[in-house]
């Protein structure tokens, strides 16, 4: 795909939970490059070890065996606190729940992945309002999450991953709590964040319209990478970069 060192290289990495008899193998030997600016969606039925490779690519969960370079760096020779500090500073995440404070402005939840870095309450206001505007919601910035539609709270919380820029967004299921015509905002939305700030996608789906978005498929099932396709780029209308700054 790219001539430079990938951004993220696994191989051979098996995960394997519990031991003898009740041992279960959710990964079995998982290659895959992942290279800066890509966009990949993660799909397959229950149990196919999607949700596990997500874990261990966000450096929230380690291999049993294989190995893990991120940045060149072989991430399993890493202890918990160097984990730490590199998904601290290079990733970011955005769930299917939105895990927004509920007694808390957007602001202040945006904010706060600035404040386990430390950084001054002048610099943590002015970065938190610059990625609610980029994610469309300038204005709404004193607003809790009770007072937000479930697309604005899924924005909230992209606006949150995004604040200490990250290399790496990982994304699970982002739209799963949304009805369609939100879920395509959402999905162009990060869509832009990767075509122009040029963050790297991460994204596990099982819905074939939302990994449309994404530049490479990688099905995965019975632990292992079954195949990986090349999606038609979604042409829904509401999913257009417009539509995605707006805010719903």
């Amino acid at each position: 795909m790219s001539d430079a060192a990938p951004l993220i290289r696994l191989r051979g990495i098996t995960k394997t939970y519990g031991q003898g008899a009740a041992a279960f193998q959710a990964l079995r030997g998982v290659d895959l490059d992942v290279y800066a600016g890509d966009f990949v969606a993660i799909m397959g039925p229950s149990g196919s070890g999607k949700s596990t490779v997500m874990n261990l690519l966000g450096l929230l969960d380690t291999p049993t065996g294989g190995e893990y370079r991120f940045l060149d760096v072989a991430v399993q020779t890493l202890s918990r606190d160097q984990r730490a500090r590199l998904r601290r500073r290079y990733f970011g995440f955005v769930f299917q729940g939105f895990h927004l404070l509920a007694r808390t402005t957007a602001q202040e939840n945006v904010e706060l992945p600035l404040i386990y870095r430390g950084q001054r309450a002048r610099e943590r206001h002015r970065a938190a309002r610059q990625a609610l505007a980029e994610v469309g919601l300038a204005g709404w910035e004193h607003h809790t999450p009770a007072e937000l539609s479930g697309g604005q709270q899924q924005r909230v919380a992209i606006a949150r991953a995004i604040v200490t820029q990250p290399r790496v967004l990982l994304a699970d299921e982002p739209t799963g709590n949304l009805d369609s015509r939100r879920s395509h905002e959402i999905m162009a939305l990060i869509r832009q964040l990767n075509e122009a700030r040029g963050i790297t996608v991460l994204m596990v789906t099982h819905e074939a319209d939302i990994a449309a978005y994404a530049r490479r498929v990688v099905h995965f099932r019975d632990g292992a990478i079954e195949r990986e396709d090349v999606p038609v780029i979604a042409a829904d209308p509401s999913a257009d970069a417009a539509s995605a700054v707006k805010g719903s």
